[in-house]
């Protein structure tokens, strides 16, 4: 086998032939000894480059020897358009949508430089380090005697975090022949890497294979030990969880079929854990001593999903009892839970431990209003989306920002927020149900004999007055929590058990699926015509509407919530009572404060 090679270099090394080659199993071995050119010394260095030598790629050689050397030149990082490019199939996250990436690495003649674009951001331009220091410490070989380009398309997204590093290095052991491009276009990877190679959780794992189930359609996906738990919860996912950098690349160099797979690489049995809808019931109603009102209140928002506003003095119970609303609400299904996961997912926050149970959100009251309806770049979620099928709880609600509780207005509405900046727009689901809780001025003790209120008319008028009357308008219902005395608190009997408030709550919202497909507070203003009432109970809705100048809206909420507390009673028609309790939950905060 002849060839000549050309030299980049001195002129006086023109010519150089090829003594023998042999073929290896991962490289070309080729040794040759000069012709020509004198040699000023054996250790003098001399850049070469090798052409053509039916390897389609053009690779440059750093020597040190005397001739003849010998260089081993790797075939198999060759992809389609030559030695030296892969491509490697990953993915990001941008809001709630997981858009695919492709990586695509090219080691190329040149200064040896390491260089990434496709819009990346902070995180990832740092990649280059770790995934310097993964390769190096992993036992594998970084070319740095190359110039690396690496190009994240489609270059108009912005990337972020450090989700992209396992992808780069596969694709830099692929084009540098150090793992098969071939075998490498079956999986998808994504995660972190330590400068030793360890992989590293990702944020928005399970989110991301919800999203790509289609674009990468029967593709594997290699994923951080956490991140592949949390994916694999996808019934329909092919995930493999690895350890290490070593790992991936010991079970990418496996033939088919082979058995010797490493310990760190596992292919996970993808599928809904068992007892997904399973509740925590660790937080009892029993414990709520008397308030029968709210209780009841909260058996009503439960079984027909509807918001609660709780008023009292502090120390009352109000925030005991919004904590006792999640085991009180209906199970979630399967694809709830899906989708609830996803958007802690997307958040970072996501517990296996706490799979099916509907997600509770507290947000402190100093919350911004991004905190509380999302925002960033890239953008993430807010309060009122990690709620979603859950609960979001706003305590000491007048001390909350306007800006913020009026940002609420729309997503409460509509079950969603989208958020239109410059550059971009992003919608989050945001179907939560609002629990609020507040006290009836700043002193906190407006209506109570012992203490006594010592604030201003004008102090109380001024803090009601935080809360507009269209964000007040938009509570399905509202209920006075009263202080109780010592005696009713240490001799009241222990309650009914969340587990038996929880089967009326879960049989009650059954019947409201069966009858019209969804729950009680998500009935559209037509089936709200479609609804059974009484003579007697259409004849007080009207009366009291007309004295109170009730809204639309009012009316409307007030007869979602007269239909739970019949589905409660499982009547088929709402009637005079129900709606008399309906409407007693509409306007308690004027009568209790006056």
């Amino acid at each position: 086998m002849m060839a000549v090679i050309n030299f980049i270099g001195s002129p006086r090394v023109m010519g150089l032939r090829v003594e023998k080659a042999g073929l290896q199993k991962h490289a070309v071995q080729i040794t040759f000894s000069s012709l020509c050119a004198k040699q000023n010394g054996p250790a003098k260095r001399l850049w070469m480059g090798l052409l053509d030598m039916s390897l389609g790629g053009f690779v440059l050689f750093w020597c040190t020897k005397p001739h003849p050397c010998t260089f081993l030149v790797s075939p198999a990082g060759r992809g389609e358009l030559g030695l030296g490019y892969a491509q490697v199939h990953s993915g990001t996250v941008w809001g709630v949508k997981t858009p695919a990436v492709t990586v695509e690495v090219h080691l190329a003649n040149g200064l040896p430089q390491f260089s990434l674009v496709g819009l990346a951001d902070t995180e990832v331009r740092e990649a280059r380090e770790r995934v310097r220091s993964a390769i190096l410490n992993s036992g594998l070989t970084f070319p740095s005697t190359q110039r690396i380009i690496v190009n994240l398309a489609p270059a108009d997204l912005p990337k972020d975090s450090g989700r992209f590093d396992l992808p780069i290095a596969v694709g830099i052991l692929a084009a540098s022949g150090q793992l098969d491009a071939q075998s490498v276009r079956r999986y998808v990877f994504a995660g972190e890497l330590s400068l030793s190679g360890a992989l590293r959780p990702l944020r928005g794992a399970l989110a991301m294979v919800l999203g790509q189930a289609e674009p990468h359609s029967g593709l594997a996906w290699v994923l951080p030990s956490q991140s592949a738990e949390e994916a694999a919860l996808w019934p329909h996912a092919q995930v493999y969880r690895a350890c290490h950098l070593r790992d991936v690349v010991q079970a990418l160099a496996i033939t088919e079929g082979a058995s010797d797979t490493p310990e760190g690489w596992v292919r996970l049995q993808a599928g809904l854990p068992q007892g997904l809808v399973e509740q925590g019931l660790s937080l009892d109603l029993a414990a709520v001593r008397a308030q029968a009102g709210p209780k009841r209140a909260l058996e009503i928002a439960a079984a027909g999903g509807h918001s609660l506003l709780m008023k009292g003095p502090p120390g009352s119970g109000k925030s005991m009892l919004a904590q006792r609303l999640p085991g009180l609400m209906p199970r979630m299904t399967a694809s709830q839970a899906l989708a609830s996961a996803a958007l802690i997912s997307l958040a970072g926050k996501f517990d296996p431990a706490r799979w099916g149970q509907r997600p509770f959100r507290a947000p402190h009251h100093s919350a911004t209003m991004a905190a509380l309806v999302g925002g960033g770049s890239p953008p993430r979620p807010g309060e009122i989306s990690l709620a979603h099928h859950g609960l979001l709880f706003l305590d000491e609600l007048p001390e909350f920002s306007r800006t913020a509780l009026e940002a609420l207005r729309e997503p409460l509405e509509n079950g969603r927020i989208t958020l239109s900046r410059a550059r971009h727009q992003t919608e989050f689901p945001a179907q939560c149900q609002l629990v609020a809780a507040m006290n009836p001025c700043p002193c906190g003790y407006l209506g109570s004999t012992h203490p006594t209120c010592r604030c201003t008319p004008e102090q109380v008028m001024r803090y009601q007055g935080r809360l507009s009357g269209p964000w007040l308008d938009r509570m399905d219902m509202q209920v006075w929590v009263p202080t109780l005395s010592p005696a009713q608190l240490l001799e009241a009997p222990d309650g009914e058990s969340l587990a038996t408030v929880q089967a009326r709550c879960e049989a009650a919202h059954a019947r409201a699926i069966d009858r019209r497909g969804v729950a009680n507070h998500a009935l559209t203003a037509a089936q709200l015509q479609t609804l059974t009432l009484e003579p007697s109970a259409q004849q007080w809705l009207q009366q009291q509407a007309q004295r109170h100048a009730w809204s639309a809206r009012g009316i409307h909420r007030v007869m979602r919530v007269a239909q739970t507390i019949a589905d409660l009673a499982q009547s088929d028609a709402i009637t005079h009572a129900h709606m008399a309790q309906a409407m007693h939950f509409r306007m308690p905060i004027a009568r209790e404060s006056g």
